[in-house]
């Protein structure tokens, strides 16, 4: 298995990569044994005392699986992002078991599509730049990231799956029915909610 180790506004130490790989690929048969290549990010939080950010994220032939950890030490963070994993990957099981009337039975979680790969475009090297349609000019305040996916029609159940397994509150897919773009998200007063956008010609 392919493992990426970066960081963004801090330094990892060589120890203390030798330190994640090992214990990932000694993880890596517990939580996702078909994961082909795992991609672990910690970013320094801004600020004094504000610790450090782990990302640990797992792609393979099925949907990307993703967990985060916190902490002040960059080891606790990894261990705490691994845990997040094991979580996700739980519930999605669980999900697949209580079958809510969204997915057939014979449905497993090998069989959805891959999940997009973003597509980051590095900014020009120029004092003005274009961004998301925005003109920013130096160091200006404006933060925007921009990312491009490649989009495979989902029926409901398998955003909804797609949405557990990265941890995020909602999912942006296109409708396998009526290819119609549609947004999944986690309610407050009840499971879920979805919202299709009817694309004016």
């Amino acid at each position: 298995m392919d493992i990426t180790i970066s960081a963004r506004r801090c330094t990892v130490s060589q120890a203390v990569r030798d330190d994640v790989a090992a214990r990932l690929t000694d993880a890596i048969g517990k939580i996702g044994g078909r994961a082909m290549r795992a991609e672990v990010e910690f970013t320094a939080g801004e600020g004094k005392g504000a610790g450090t950010l782990c990302e640990v994220t797992l792609r393979g032939k099925g949907p990307v699986v993703r967990g985060t950890g916190s902490a002040d030490d960059k080891l606790i963070a990894f261990e705490a992002a691994l845990d997040k994993l094991d979580i996700q990957l739980r519930k999605a099981a669980d999900r697949r078991k209580s079958r809510r009337g969204l997915r057939t039975a014979d449905m497993d979680l090998s069989a959805l599509p891959a999940a997009p790969v973003p597509v980051e475009e590095a900014a020009p090297a120029v004092p003005v730049r274009t961004v998301a349609g925005l003109e920013v000019a130096g160091d200006g305040p404006l933060v925007v990231r921009e990312k491009v996916f490649e989009a495979t029609p989902l029926t409901l159940a398998q955003a909804l799956d797609e949405m557990e397994l990265v941890g995020h509150d909602f999912f942006l897919y296109v409708d396998a029915t009526t290819r119609a773009p549609s947004v999944v998200y986690r309610r407050k007063a009840y499971d879920y909610g979805v919202i299709h956008l009817n694309v004016a010609p």
